[in-house]
């Protein structure tokens, strides 16, 4: 190590160990207190004593955020199957928030309230409340293929959905669901421009939920990809411009739409070209068996503008309320092709200028980089391998692709730099392998902890990444944390991707299971809404809601349906802080947060009614439920608010019949 950088490590790792930093004001004193606090010892003591190298503390110095700075950038990871979106910090990898999205969450009052009961009703499948959900992959919205930092959009596996989260104040907004298919993984991917949010099936069944015995699986059942689309403008999916392309019975998996040189198509990974479905109760192999039978599984390449002239001239057919381009009509019109890739493979990634697609092999040891130009010019001349049993043409893989590189055992996910590399997880060898995209020569390895997944590099899948940080998403913890008992946390780590060999920062337990993707995204691009104005505003619409209160003009009303109270919330009172009703009344509580101060949240509740809002300043919510029982009931602010938050509160009476 160079004396300059010794003495630079030395000097800033003493400071991190003081506490002292440039804006603390406490000058001298502070660096003694903490001095003394340490009882005299070193840095060395210190490091000997508590076993840390200087590679340590370097990574201590990188991650480390004082009091009041903020990160650099903010990591949307998926929740998995809390069915919400955690928002990080990084380099800190400090946890800022969850956001809830496809199941309640009690801190926000998000499913407590006639607005997000309402939201979360959208996402209601066969006329079923969905109360969780298995998030998987968040997508940022883009603009000529960059991050714009204005929407998150986030799909759930388990039962299909999108849903819609604004980054104006981290909130989500809508949830679509389709009944079309039965389940999904390729979700949520945008189109450059968020045009069209992808969303695609992952296990085949019957389009439209139909019954058809398994037995039936190559002529009944079927895959489909949903181009779902986006007004920006009003941020919102529309589902009656939305539509659909039905796909043969393989096992659909991630996708990624093209940018730049590849920019008007998409590619999904699939698996099980074997079509297999099970039964190892009926004589058949088990499914994990069956479909790992094959050398080499499907990308599936579709031009999508083509695509979607085709649906605006009608040449569609409607299942469970969707346009849906049949499989005959993709074939004959030229919308789906197929190109061979290693088999069972889960990435699919394209590269910042759009010419390369990378495709990780889950039982293979290579990355796969398919051309564009090489596809688009087999298509073209009308080059094919064959055709599937459904007539899709094949496009033959070695002139579809550049190369490979070998980079171990089981590659999954890749990201990419501004430097010219790529970064993909190697889930079986539980590391990270960069290697140069331009030669396709591996690079360096760093051992993750344990099994990673998915990874996500800072704007590491747009037209423009930025290099610096990189975090591996890893399935297993083993031994990195105090026990919990047998259920552990997942592991971030956060990792430093500038050096010509890749450096270890931090480990950043996930209290919840199991998120499997993040993108990273500069925290300057995003402009968060400070509270609410003017006050009344439901966060749904970011408009003034009808019911708004204003000071002074609080009342009780009771009408043929119900009993309306219109109540505001100010530091440290509720108005009206005693509400009468009689039992079996029909209650519509309105309330406002009238406070314009940032951070000046309320909270409200009424205890035995299951009733929880979240009012930040100038926000304004609804609920009804149905006063059932004669009682006494206490109202209360929720959120430590002021000196005086224990006293803001009062009384709902219910009284009997």
């Amino acid at each position: 190590m160079k004396t300059s950088t010794a003495k630079w490590m030395c000097g800033a790792a003493m400071l991190l160990a003081l506490g002292c930093n440039g804006s603390n004001g406490g000058g001298a004193s502070a660096t003694g207190s903490a001095s003394a606090s340490l009882g005299g010892s070193g840095l060395r003591d210190m490091m000997e004593k508590r076993g840390l190298s200087e590679a340590d503390v370097v990574a201590a110095l990188k991650t480390y955020t004082p009091t009041g700075k903020h990160d650099e950038y903010y990591l949307f990871a998926s929740g998995g199957h809390g069915g919400n979106l955690i928002v990080m910090g990084v380099p800190s990898m400090r946890i800022l928030k969850y956001i809830g999205v496809f199941t309640p969450e009690p801190w926000q009052g998000y499913g407590y309230g006639d607005q997000t009961n309402a939201l979360l009703k959208q996402g209601s499948r066969d006329g079923k409340m969905l109360t969780w959900g298995d998030m998987h992959h968040p997508a940022l919205s883009e603009t000529k293929g960059d991050y714009d930092g204005e929407y998150i959009f986030v799909n759930d596996k388990a039962n299909p959905r999108i849903a819609v989260v604004s980054l104006k104040d981290f909130a989500t907004t809508q949830i679509v669901a389709s009944e079309l298919i039965e389940s999904e993984h390729g979700a949520t991917f945008v189109t450059p421009d968020t045009e069209y949010v992808i969303e695609t099936s992952q296990y085949p069944t019957p389009l439209g939920g139909r019954f058809a015995d398994v037995k039936q699986f190559n002529d009944e059942y079927r895959g489909a990809v949903i181009f779902w689309k986006f007004d920006r403008a009003k941020g919102r999916l529309v589902p009656e411009e939305s539509w659909a392309m039905e796909l043969p019975p393989y096992m659909q998996d991630l996708a990624d739409a093209g940018k730049l040189a590849s920019d008007g198509y998409i590619f999904i990974n699939s698996i099980n070209t074997e079509r297999a479905y099970g039964g190892n109760m009926e004589g058949n192999p088990p499914l994990e068996s069956g479909v790992s039978q094959n050398d080499m599984d499907y990308l599936h390449v579709i031009p999508w503008r083509k695509a979607e002239a085709v649906v605006k001239a009608g040449k569609t057919e409607t299942i469970a309320g969707m346009r849906v381009i049949p499989l005959e009509t993709a074939v004959a019109e030229g919308l789906l092709y197929f190109v061979p890739e290693p088999k069972s493979p889960h990435g699919v990634d394209v590269s910042p200028d759009g010419q390369d697609i990378i495709v990780g092999g889950k039982l293979d040891t290579h990355a796969t980089v398919f051309s564009i130009e090489k596809i688009k010019a087999l298509i073209s001349a009308g080059t094919v391998a064959g055709k599937d049993p459904y007539g899709v043409p094949i496009l033959p893989f070695q002139e579809a692709i550049r190369g490979q590189c070998e980079i171990g055992l089981g590659p999954l996910h890749t990201q990419f730099d501004n430097e010219g590399y790529a970064y993909t997880s190697v889930f079986i060898e539980s590391k990270v392998a960069k290697w140069s995209l331009k030669d396709l020569k591996l690079v360096d390895k760093l051992p993750t902890h344990y099994n990673i997944g998915h990874l996500a590099a800072a704007e590491g899948d747009t037209v423009s990444p930025d290099g610096k940080f990189l975090v591996a998403m890893n399935k297993w913890a083993i031994d990195r944390f105090a026990p919990v008992g047998p259920l552990l946390p997942q592991n971030f780590q956060l990792v430093d991707t500038t050096g010509q060999k890749m450096q270890l920062l931090y480990d950043s337990p996930i209290p919840l299971g199991e998120p499997h993707y993040a993108q990273m995204i500069k925290a300057d691009k995003i402009k968060a809404v400070d509270i609410y104005k003017p006050a009344g505003i439901n966060a749904l619409t970011h408009q003034k809601d009808e019911h708004a209160v204003e000071g002074g003009k609080e009342r009780v009303v009771r009408a043929a349906d119900g009993v309306h109270v219109y109540m505001t919330a100010v530091r440290s009172h509720f108005t009206p802080d005693i509400v009468r009703v009689k039992e079996g009344d029909t209650v519509h509580l309105h309330i406002t947060n009238i406070e314009q101060a940032k951070d000046a949240t309320h909270g409200f509740t009424i205890a035995s009614q299951n009733i929880h809002l979240s009012l930040e300043p100038g926000k304004h919510a609804n609920v009804t439920f149905v006063a059932d029982r004669p009682g006494v009931y206490p109202m209360y602010c929720t959120e430590f608010c002021s000196a005086l938050h224990l006293e803001m509160a009062g009384y709902f009476l219910v009284e009997p019949k």
